[in-house]
């Protein structure tokens, strides 16, 4: 046999009336169009009296004389921008993601001593002193297991 408690009945509508606004925001406007048959063949088009295929390198290259639509980058430029990236950077398998290579160092005052200890302790098990540099040195990576 069923009972029906009132407070639990009154705590369903009240979550209901919580999160049913929240889920419906959360849906995806109508999503947009698919481009028509006549779209896609004018870019196409436009594609084609732009690029050419370069059998050497097995790639579309702009002709010469073309200039790139705005906003695109050049391939120095994002040669440029993927190195400045891979300089300030370094890939962390510990935490599986991109972290700045030398983060603005912590004000010490306003760490406590425990936040001191577990910092020294990080960076010890991440860092060696090498004795030729006179200086640190991030570990070199780990071996990967086959």
């Amino acid at each position: 046999m069923m009972t029906f408690r009132p407070m639990n009945l009154l705590l369903s509508a009240a979550l209901m009336a919580l999160f049913t606004p929240l889920a419906s925001q959360a849906a995806d406007p109508a999503p947009e169009a698919p481009h028509t048959r006549a779209e896609v063949r004018m870019e196409a088009q436009e594609f084609i009296r732009t690029h050419r295929w370069d059998e050497a390198n097995d790639t579309w290259v702009l002709k010469s004389g073309v200039e790139p639509p705005k906003g695109v980058l050049s391939r120095r430029e994002v040669r440029n921008q993927r190195d400045e990236f891979l300089r300030l950077n370094r890939w962390d398998d510990s935490t599986q993601a991109w972290v700045a290579r030398k983060p603005a160092p912590a004000s010490l005052t306003a760490l406590t001593r425990q936040q001191v200890r577990a910092d020294t302790r990080v960076f010890t098990r991440t860092h060696h002193w090498d004795e030729e540099k006179a200086a640190w040195v991030d570990n070199p990576p780990a071996p990967k297991a086959k």
